[in-house]
């Protein structure tokens, strides 16, 4: 399977590119920073190098394999991009990050953008907050 995907994407498929992609999708529900897919090889046995992770975490967003999101903190953080839209709602005391669809969001944010003369491209909407971990510890 990954090796069509670095196909389809125009890549070459190499050993990096093709354990690298093997981690995004194992950890399909996270959103990996270029650290922690470099410590998942690490704990995997893998010996790619940082800057190679780096690389290829770049090469993979310029082909659409991935989105890069830059949350609270400025670190960049990759997800694999299956091509549907979601949301982010982020803790601003653990980070934990949650996804979500909201059809009605959707709407007025397109209503919003013809209001004022906007053809809408892309957007996205990051929403910070305690979630309810954090808010149960600090309640004990």
């Amino acid at each position: 399977m990954e090796s069509n995907n670095l196909r389809k994407a125009g890549l070459k498929v190499t050993l990096p590119r093709v354990k690298i992609l093997e981690i995004l999708e194992q950890k399909r529900d996270d959103h990996m920073s270029a650290e922690d897919v470099y410590k998942a090889l690490m704990d995997a046995g893998e010996d790619i190098g940082l800057a190679t992770v780096y690389r290829v975490l770049t090469q993979f967003e310029t082909a659409g394999i991935v989105t890069r999101h830059n949350f609270e903190g400025n670190q960049s953080v990759f997800e694999l991009d299956d091509g549907s839209h979601h949301d982010h709602l982020i803790c601003v005391e653990c980070g934990h990050i949650e996804e979500f669809v909201d059809y009605l969001i959707e709407i007025r944010q397109r209503e919003v953008a013809m209001q004022h003369g906007f053809e809408l491209r892309d957007h996205a909407l990051i929403l910070y907050g305690i979630c309810n971990n954090c808010q149960s510890a600090k309640r004990r």
